[in-house]
């Protein structure tokens, strides 16, 4: 059984139109603050990424930011995490996020979220990895992924949850953490430290 000390978030840089968006990337980080867990999350300050990280560290919180050289300009790092680090390009970005957590988590996001997602579920379903990975689909957010999955599934594609990734789903924020420390009791933690590092993630 492993432990749930560290969630990655991949979230938008951006705030949407929508605004539970960032009501919820804020209650998330309430709750990831009091209890206890790191926030490992893009390094940016701005949108969903400044919503959630602003809300960790004002409830006492930890967080640690991880942001590739080129995107320092754009996304306005070194405000918000206590930790920053600065990585060479996104390959390695990818990687330390990979290493720094015990589970993921999606909020809503384009398509930088959605490539970081998909990308963590190929490896867990390539069995490089058996961390939790889960959707928060906030207003049905990410119905139209689910669905194509479905599709996939249906058409041979996509190995069932038995045989594949098992990808976690809820639509209330309140729900995350239970659901996240559920999974986890069936992980040890050798199966969460799988060696990524021959691989470019």
């Amino acid at each position: 059984m492993s432990k749930i000390k560290a969630i990655c978030v991949y979230c938008g840089s951006s705030p949407g139109t929508d605004p539970e968006f960032v009501a919820t990337a804020r209650s998330f980080g309430k709750i990831l603050a009091e209890n206890g867990v790191r926030l490992v999350y893009g390094g940016g300050s701005i949108g969903l990424m400044g919503a959630l990280a602003g809300a960790v560290i004002e409830h006492g919180g930890a967080a640690t930011g991880i942001i590739p050289e080129f995107l320092t300009a754009k996304e306005r790092p070194r405000r918000l995490a206590q930790e920053q680090i600065v990585t060479r390009d996104m390959h390695e970005r990818k990687r330390t996020m990979f290493e720094r957590a015990d589970a993921f988590v999606a909020l809503p996001g384009g398509l930088g979220t959605l490539e970081e997602l998909v990308e963590q579920m190929t490896w867990a379903q390539l069995g490089r990895h058996k961390k939790p990975i889960l959707i928060a689909n906030i207003n049905g957010f990410w119905d139209p992924l689910l669905a194509l999955i479905v599709h996939m599934r249906a058409l041979g594609l996509v190995p069932a949850p038995a045989q594949g990734v098992e990808l976690l789903v809820v639509d209330r924020i309140e729900d995350v953490l239970p659901k996240l420390r559920e999974a986890a009791r069936a992980v040890t933690e050798a199966e969460k430290q799988m060696a990524v590092s021959a691989d470019r993630l």
